[in-house]
């Protein structure tokens, strides 16, 4: 029987992580400016956060260096934010727990990012998953920050 999905941490916890985390990895961050991945790390760039765009194209997205993948960050994240197909995130939470973004303890998987195996296997590891949920709205409603 396979164990039940861990559920998405409560507000205060999520408050507290939002109001402790200065740098913010996003996996699949678009140079589009109409792509979600673009306009909420736009958002949590003018709320204050530093923003370490992971693409596998593009040199400067939202006026930041690219990285290929997450494994390439060298400088330490808090927080992974991911904008990835549901079946691509066991390979993004297996480049996570291989070193990509080593001392980020949580992940953020954007809405309709749900893949079971993955979050379990991230959870299981220690870190605060978040699923299917958007950082930018929950910033805002737990922040009061629009």
């Amino acid at each position: 029987m396979t164990p039940p999905l861990p559920e998405n941490p409560d507000d205060a916890t999520i408050r507290d992580l939002l109001g402790r985390v200065r740098r913010i990895a996003v996996i699949g961050l678009s140079p589009k400016p109409h792509r979600d991945s673009h306009r909420v790390s736009a958002y949590m760039q003018r709320a204050g956060y530093e923003v370490v765009p992971v693409y596998p194209r593009e040199s400067s997205i939202l006026g930041r260096p690219v990285h290929r993948s997450i494994v390439e960050v060298a400088t330490p994240v808090e927080l992974v934010n991911v904008f990835r197909r549901s079946e691509e995130l066991p390979g993004v939470a297996e480049e996570i727990l291989k070193g990509g973004a080593a001392d980020a303890a949580a992940v953020w998987f954007q809405l309709d990012c749900v893949h079971e195996d993955a979050i379990r296997r991230l959870a299981d590891a220690g870190r605060l998953v978040i699923y299917d949920r958007c950082l930018m709205v929950e910033h805002a409603r737990l922040l009061k920050r629009r």
